[in-house]
């Protein structure tokens, strides 16, 4: 039986010096550059108002004139230059994009910071000389939490779990949590993931000890509850990252905006700027989030939303139907034009011209006897409602079509039912995306030809009549003859039949690899794990096979319940937000006025003087002097006894019966805790008492002993985190008669009781029984065992787990400690020998003895973490680097 800690790793230096510290974030940076035009801010963001009309009329003149400048003459009366099928265009007056000066073609909108944030977790983990060389000695795998708002069937679900099983193929442990049960439960167990179901989200008393975890993965922002525990200590520091499918909030925050709710577009910011890392799947998502813009956001490309939609749509609607319903004939061709979600000033000419190529085609189409077909195209762009809508009427009638054949259909309504229909797609934007377009993958999902340009990053994923078409975004006189490639009679022809269908299939699992790799790369480079950590393997060690597609084999016993409305959803928890949020508000309002109430007529300096007299009338010597034998007496003893107390001297507050309690038990059990997150987890009986290390996290109503007020160095945050559970034993131990005044003391660690290893009732009565029968006399007890620890699995001897969770430095750190406290010569061993008998060590700081034993081994630590302090303080104040820790610390 030892009582030497070493289940709370000794990480950074010193105790005993005075320290100022300062942190604070860095200058946030930027993360688009703003796009060069007020119009293309004002079609993303800005609310029309009753200017729309007179904006209206000057958009259309703007068009008509430009029009006119940049457009070439008349292509309907050249029509004759084209042969029936792919001619060849002989025409000059083609004007090329490059030659165009004073448009803007959203070639200044990138998002930027994604390489840039991972550079700064890189030069975080930059590594310094140290005096000593540290170990991993990598006894357990590296822990993830993954967050989820329910266990329903959707498309974020299939991607996280394609994730989880490539992350737990390269060496990582996974447990899945949800504020919601749900059928996808049974997958997550098919994969050996444990679930459990929480509860009571926006609590911050939810019952999970976050520090089992090296780092946090939470999925949509209807999991927003659980960060108002993650905001709390001791969980504040834990690395989390946040995946945001979901454009609702973005679009609801512009509401907030314009009516004024700027409490609510704090609450949400409080969670944006929490997250250590916010994930999005597209690259325009960051800018519709720009208004919860943290510094933090960064872009994973690729997601099975398109694959998963296209899948729903086919299974319920009937495409002839669906063209009468969308208002067009059983025989008509539609052919949809698509672009870039960003708005710059040059798209409308971009437009203009894929119009202008299809203009030979509309004429085809209408000297063909053998076809009922009719053409007709419509343009997806904006909102239904937007002056875009204008531009796009403007530029068909002056091109020659007719009324009705160019419609503008805007991106806010059903684009899924929209493509579904479309025979086909052509991508009329000549913008360098970062990633490939997701309206692209849906059509091509759909089994809809796709027509683009020569894009880097279309490039990178279509080949040219294999599985699309392309054509020069320099000239694009070409898209013409790749239109009448894939057009034939009014109908898609073979090529472009075989075209779509070689398509069809690798779109449903497009950007897998970038997904997956982009999620293992993202942890490595920003979860720094303990020395008892084995690393995971690197990215390129995930096999093939799981990056070549998601794991869509592991729903399909589940796939026909996939009619869960995921906007629905997703709207209906951002109102709960709201209501609870105004709820909270109404609340403190009452709460508030209800004070004001009830002292308005108080003299409130009189009553402050009041309490300082009673304060200077404590006295310090009425406290008991003996703490050898106190046992219980009967309840009616106790209680008069405390009340001739309290009147003695005039302090007339009435005591809790818990603390009455426990002034006739022989022991008191103190549990250290910081922070509200550790709540849940403390006892509220009169044989426990909570001890708070930081004045700020105590809990209201208890009794809780206020550590800094007792020990003035843990008001240091640096002290605080250093010294951890043991700045608690010094606080008790410093003039202990003003506080304990119980013949044996205890401490329990708050991670005891969330790993269920605390005392139960039949342990708690049994060590009372004990004590108070002096059964084995002047004794510890304690009853969490090292070799019930999770990370010593492998059962290690004492000094060997030790180093373990100390970067193999511990031995060497007692020894140079113990040499400093008794002056032992450096040719001596000072490090003393650990029984290895078949017995086992105490760990978690959770035991009980004697008051005066306790005293005594005050009384050796304190000069032990003088010594330890004095051995590695300089060091670590210079370079942020401790020898017990393999990372940087504040």
């Amino acid at each position: 039986m030892g009582s030497l800690e070493v289940g709370i790793p000794l990480k950074r230096a010193p105790l005993l010096r005075s320290l100022s510290s300062s942190s604070g974030r860095g200058d946030r940076l930027p993360f688009f550059r703003k796009p060069r035009s007020r119009f293309a801010r004002f079609l993303l963001f800005e609310k029309v108002d009753y200017l729309q009309w007179i904006c209206t009329i000057a958009v259309f003149f703007f068009v008509v004139v430009l029009f006119q400048m940049f457009l070439p003459g008349s292509v309907m009366e050249k029509s004759g230059d084209f042969e029936e099928f792919g001619g060849v265009i002989r025409d000059d007056e083609w004007v090329k994009f490059k030659d165009i000066k004073g448009l803007d073609f959203g070639d200044g909108i990138r998002f930027e910071p994604s390489s840039k944030l991972l550079e700064k977790f890189q030069k975080e983990d930059t590594q310094v000389n140290l005096s000593r060389p540290t170990v991993r000695t990598g006894i357990r795998k590296p822990q993830l939490a993954l967050i989820f708002a329910d266990q329903s069937v959707e498309p974020g679900q299939l991607l996280m779990v394609s994730v989880a099983l490539s992350l737990q193929e390269i060496g990582y442990a996974i447990k899945v949590y949800s504020l919601e049960d749900g059928p996808v439960r049974a997958v997550w167990k098919s994969l050996g993931v444990p679930v459990t179901i929480l509860r009571n989200s926006y609590k911050a008393e939810t019952a999970v000890d976050w520090l089992n975890y090296d780092g946090i993965l939470v999925n949509s922002v209807g999991t927003k509850g659980i960060f108002s525990c993650l905001l709390q200590e001791p969980f504040k520091s834990l690395p989390v990252i946040w995946t945001i499918h979901e454009r609702e909030l973005a679009l609801r925050s512009r509401q907030y905006i314009s009516n004024g709710q700027i409490q609510l577009i704090d609450d949400w910011r409080q969670a944006f700027n929490r997250a250590t890392v916010v994930v999005f799947p597209n690259y325009f998502l960051p800018m519709m989030y720009s208004v919860f813009d943290a510094g933090n956001y960064f872009v994973i490309p690729g997601s099975p939303d398109q694959a998963w939609e296209s899948n729903s749509l086919k299974a319920v609607d009937n495409q002839d139907d669906l063209l009468v319903k969308m208002g067009y004939g059983r025989d008509d061709f539609v052919i949809a034009i698509v672009g870039s979600e960003f708005s710059y000033n040059g798209l409308w000419l971009e437009h203009a011209f894929v119009l202008q190529a299809l203009l030979p085609l509309f004429s085809d189409f209408q000297s063909n006897n053998n076809s009922s077909s009719h053409l007709k195209v419509s343009i997806l762009r904006g909102n239904s409602s937007s002056n875009y809508k204008v531009a796009v009427e403007a530029i068909a009638l002056k091109l020659g079509y007719p009324k009705g054949t160019v419609e503008h259909n805007g991106i806010d309504g059903d684009v899924n039912r929209f493509l579904s229909i479309s025979n086909l797609v052509i991508y009329g934007s000549f913008l360098e995306e970062q990633s490939f377009p997701e309206i692209l993958i849906q059509a091509m999902c759909f089994g809809k030809p796709i027509i683009a340009p020569d894009l880097a990053m279309i490039k990178k994923y279509v080949d040219d009549r294999v599985n699309g078409f392309l054509f020069p975004k320099e000239n694009i006189g070409v898209l013409t003859q790749v239109l009448f490639q894939a057009i034939s009679n009014g109908k898609l022809s073979p090529l472009a039949q075989n075209v779509a269908s070689i398509g069809k299939g690798p779109a449903k699992n497009l950007m897998v690899t970038e997904t997956i790799e982009g999620y293992a790369s993202l942890l490595a480079n920003v979860l720094k794990f303990p020395s008892e950590v084995r690393p995971p393997k690197v990215v390129a060690d995930i096999p093939t096979r799981l990056k070549d597609e998601w794991q869509w084999h592991l729903f399909d016993e589940i796939i026909d319940s996939r009619d869960f409305n995921r906007t629905a959803k997703t709207y209906s928890f951002i109102d709960e937000t709201e209501e609870h949020m105004n709820h909270t508000n109404g609340e403190s309002s009452d709460v508030g006025r209800s004070i004001d109430e009830a002292f308005s007529y108080t003299d409130w300096e009189e009553e402050k003087l009041i309490e300082m007299i009673n304060a200077r009338k404590k006295r310090e010597d009425e406290e008991l002097k003996d703490r050898t034998d106190q046992w219980h007496g009967t309840w009616e003893e106790v209680y008069r006894n405390a009340k001739r107390a309290d009147r003695a001297r005039n302090d007339l507050r009435e005591r809790d019966d818990r603390e009455l309690e426990r002034t006739g038990q022989p022991l008191c059990i103190y549990e250290p805790y910081f922070g509200e997150g550790a709540w849940p987890f403390l006892h509220r009986n009169s044989l426990y008492r909570g001890i708070g290390l930081s004045t700020k996290g105590r809990r209201r109503g208890e009794d809780d002993v206020d550590a800094p007020s007792r020990l003035p160095l843990l008001s240091t945050h640096y002290y605080r985190d250093i010294l951890g559970e043991f700045g608690a034993f010094f606080a008790i131990a410093n003039r202990i008669d003003r506080i304990h005044k119980n013949a044996w003391i205890g401490f329990q660690s708050w991670r005891a009781t969330a790993r269920k290893a605390s005392l139960s009732k039949i342990a708690e009565s049994s060590l009372l029984d004990a004590i108070q029968t002096k059964k084995y006399g002047d004794a510890l007890y304690f009853w969490v065992h090292m070799d019930k620890d999770p990370r010593n699995h492998t059962q290690q001897d004492f000094w060997s787990f030790c180093d373990s969770i100390n970067a193999g430095n511990c031995r060497f750190a007692v020894s140079e400690a113990l040499r400093r406290m008794y002056g032992i010569k450096h040719d001596l061993d000072s490090l003393p020998p650990m029984p290895m008998d078949g017995n086992t060590w105490s760990v978690m700081n959770s035991w009980a003895m004697p008051t005066r034993s306790f005293l005594e081994f005050i009384m050796f630590s304190r000069m032990f973490v003088d010594a330890l302090d004095a051995q590695m303080y300089d060091e670590h104040h210079q370079s942020g680097h401790c020898y017990l820790s393999l990372h940087k610390v504040s």
